[in-house]
């Protein structure tokens, strides 16, 4: 076998997992971008929800209090008799 045989059979492989990895971090990123871009375009849309539901325009007023459960307050005891 010549030398440049010999160099390229050591290359092709680094090469061949070089492109592997460089497509799959390719993947990851532009997964990441359009899951950014989907939760901004749901907040958005939350944001202006809310704005329309509350009456003052505040989103902060929304149904968040509503939402929230009180505990139910303890009975009184006449021990102290």
């Amino acid at each position: 076998m010549s030398t440049w045989q010999a160099v390229a059979v050591g290359i092709i492989p680094s090469i061949g997992v070089a492109l592997v990895f460089w497509l799959a971090m390719r993947a990851v990123i532009r997964a990441d971008r359009s899951e950014r871009q989907a939760l901004a375009r749901i907040d958005e849309q939350q944001a202006a929800d809310a704005v329309a539901g509350s009456p003052s325009g505040s989103p902060e007023q929304g149904s968040s209090a509503a939402s929230v459960a009180t505990p139910a307050p303890a009975p009184a005891s006449d021990e102290s008799q």
